[in-house]
């Protein structure tokens, strides 16, 4: 590798020792692939036909661009000796090292992988991936004798379905950057190793910042993380521009407010002593199960701040989700997941009752009825929320939360209690098909949860089917 002019980045990373595993973060345009293929390139020098070696991407056209670098930087290397079978797609070098690149999107496709063995693997672009999960799962196949050490080298840019997973194990550790530190779920020890364009000599510096800037227009958030590498903005998120913690983020309260009476009125505002509330529910049990209580305000002040008439607030949450992967429930059984309701709605005093998503009300073809006849059977009460048309409440919801803070403007509020929603609705990126709605392969359910619970009000009152509540 004597003649390879390599970047400081890429000097820098690849002096770090092999018992380290890796994450190669930033923005685009740091030379993070090109760093990738010549990490493979010496652990197959090093290990030589010991050396297995499995390079991962989301699909299959994305390889298409690493399946070039490496012809290009094998060929350089070892012109005609090394061959590569473009069926298999696999690198089979002079020294017998074997270099796999490979597709996975889902867990059918993991079965081509399943007992195999690798000793070094390599993971790009992992923000595509929604959850860890698949990617966890290949650290099965991570094995070696003693004398070879196995190692994980993960790289991805801020962006993406899998932003949020990303950021939390590898970005928000206590280390800084260039730092060892104990990642928790893999028990192993990660180097961050951030990088931006500005790292990466070898390309127009001034003329990719152009590149990125016409691209991204209309998308300053993601913009600025892909220029600068910076986790903490808003990953060009659906709700990036509507979406604030200063102005929609309230302290937890200690009881639910169920009237005006005590708080400051405004003078000249309609100020119904009522304070309405609801439940607003998403099934899950392989995947997230959420379960909002909510209240709609009379127009009235709680804890200094003012709540204009018809500002929804979302008091608390209740998410069946593993800990480790945002996008995967717990396997609750329906009466499992009533009794927690219910805990909850007693913890606050309120009934059991409110919205549900349709598929709620969808019978499973056999004598138990729908789920939502189930959990009325455990005392849970929903009636179906308005769902057929998403953009339309997605932009109601959009519009409540842009209008918080406003103090003629009805908005939506959200407690700080509520953690899974804070974990993942501001992360939440647009369908690339169809700008104008969420995309549904991430982490979504907090989000439908509240969009269920916004749309009650175009409907018939509760009272009409559940009673008063």
């Amino acid at each position: 590798m004597n003649d390879i002019e390599l970047s400081e980045f890429q000097q820098e990373v690849l002096s770090i020792p092999e018992k380290y595993d890796l994450m190669l973060s930033g923005g685009r345009g740091g030379g993070k692939s090109y760093l990738l293929a010549l990490l493979a390139l010496r652990y197959a020098e090093q290990y030589k036909g010991k050396a297995r070696i499995l390079y991962i991407r989301r699909t299959h056209k994305s390889l298409a661009d690493f399946e070039a670098l490496t012809r290009e930087l094998f060929g350089k290397i070892y012109g005609a000796d090394a061959s590569y079978n473009s069926t298999e797609k696999f690198w089979r070098l002079p020294n017998n090292a074997y270099f796999e690149l490979g597709q996975l999107s889902s867990d059918a496709e993991f079965v081509k992988y399943q007992g195999r063995t690798f000793n070094l693997l390599i993971c790009d672009e992992i923000t595509q991936y929604p959850t860890p999960r698949l990617l966890d799962k290949l650290r099965s196949n991570l094995r070696g004798p003693k004398d070879l050490p196995i190692r994980v080298v993960m790289a991805g840019n801020p962006g993406g379905c899998g932003h949020m997973w990303v950021a939390k194990r590898f970005i928000y550790s206590d280390a800084a950057p260039w730092e060892p530190f104990h990642e928790e779920q893999s028990l192993r020890t990660f180097v961050n190793c951030p990088s931006t364009f500005t790292d990466n000599p070898f390309i127009d510096q001034q003329q990719y910042e152009k590149q990125l800037t016409a691209s991204l227009a209309t998308d300053q958030e993601l913009l600025k993380a892909w220029l600068e590498g910076d986790w903490s903005v808003a990953r060009g998120a659906y709700f990036a521009t509507v979406l604030d913690e200063k102005r929609n983020a309230f302290n937890p309260l200690d009881e639910i407010p169920k009237k005006a009476k005590g708080f400051e009125k405004k003078p000249g505002i309609d100020n119904a002593e009522k304070w309405n509330h609801w439940l607003a529910h998403d099934y899950g049990s392989s995947a997230p199960s959420v379960t909002y209580l909510m209240a709609e305000s009379p127009g009235a002040e709680i804890d200094g701040r003012y709540y204009p008439k018809d500002s929804i607030i979302i008091l608390d949450e209740l998410a069946t989700v593993n800990p480790n992967d945002t996008n995967e429930g717990l396997g609750y059984t329906i009466p499992h997941l009533a009794e927690l309701i219910k805990n909850m709605c007693e913890q606050w005093n309120v009934p059991p009752k409110g919205v549900a998503d349709d598929a709620c009300f969808s019978q499973h073809g056999h004598s138990a009825g729908s789920i939502a006849q189930e959990f009325r059977r455990e005392g849970v009460y929903f009636r179906r929320a308005q769902k057929a048309d998403r953009k339309s409440g997605w932009e109601k919801m959009r519009t409540l939360l842009q209008n918080a803070g406003k103090p003629d403007r009805p908005g939506l509020y959200i407690s700080r209690r509520c953690t899974y929603f804070w974990e993942t609705v501001p992360y939440l990126g647009r369908d690339k098909r169809d700008p104008e709605d969420l995309d549904t392969t991430a982490a979504d359910h907090a989000a439908d949860a509240c969009r269920y619970g916004i749309l009650r009000e175009q409907r018939e009152p509760l009272q009409a089917t559940m009673g008063a509540f």
